[in-house]
């Protein structure tokens, strides 16, 4: 097996630098596994999301991929993996398996969580559907998302503070609406959009898990 590191703290989280890094890493080294490397709690899980969507776009999802955050983030709650030491020898030493890639039609990918919010602070208006069955129509302050480590893929529920639980699985998440934000890992974006949509690639990933 040939294993290759691709450290956060070398490359940033540019996504140009992110995809030229990768990509000389498939043509130079040919790796059948990638350890990706995050640095630290705020970006860590925004760099591993970035690194799959590259192998996505390239087609190349045969490569294994062993995460190795420094913390605990969301990505390796929703994956029940390590952090630190012990992840970093999981990582180069267990064993992969085919674990559902979550993406949206901005081929994003989302390996943490993501949320549906109104723009300029206001609240959400539109409708969410998971699969076929509707979470919401009107205004709500949010619909956050988070993929799963096993079928259908996600899940996503309504923002409501105080008030665990309320979560609706499915293959994929649309939202439609007037004034649309959409937050990946953390990071908000200000284009304001009619319609979001995350939902399971017909390519799994190849994930190192315990």
């Amino acid at each position: 097996m040939s294993i290759v590191r691709i450290a956060e703290a070398e490359v940033g989280n540019q996504k140009q630098a992110v995809r030229a890094a990768v990509t000389g890493l498939l043509a130079d080294e040919q790796p059948s596994r990638l350890v990706v490397v995050g640095a630290g709690a705020a970006g860590a899980d925004v760099f591993l999301a970035q690194v799959l969507a590259v192998l996505m776009l390239t087609e190349r999802l045969d490569v294994e991929v062993g995460y190795v955050a420094p913390v605990a983030t969301r990505a390796t709650r929703v994956h029940g993996l390590p952090h630190g030491q012990e992840a970093a020898e999981l990582a180069e030493q267990g064993r992969a398996r085919a674990v559902p890639l979550i993406r949206d039609d901005a081929a994003t990918v989302l390996v943490g969580r993501a949320r549906h919010l109104g723009g300029d602070g206001a609240k959400l208006h539109g409708e969410t559907y998971v699969d076929n069955a509707r979470l919401f129509t009107g205004e709500v302050r949010g619909v956050e998302i988070e993929p799963l480590a096993h079928a259908p893929g996600l899940r996503a529920r309504l923002i409501r503070p105080l008030r665990p639980g309320g979560w609706h699985e499915g293959r994929a998440a649309q939202t439609g609406g007037t004034n649309i934000v959409v937050e990946r890992e953390g990071v908000l974006t200000t284009r304001t959009l009619k319609r979001s949509t995350f939902y399971r690639h017909h390519v799994d990933m190849n994930l190192v898990c315990p």
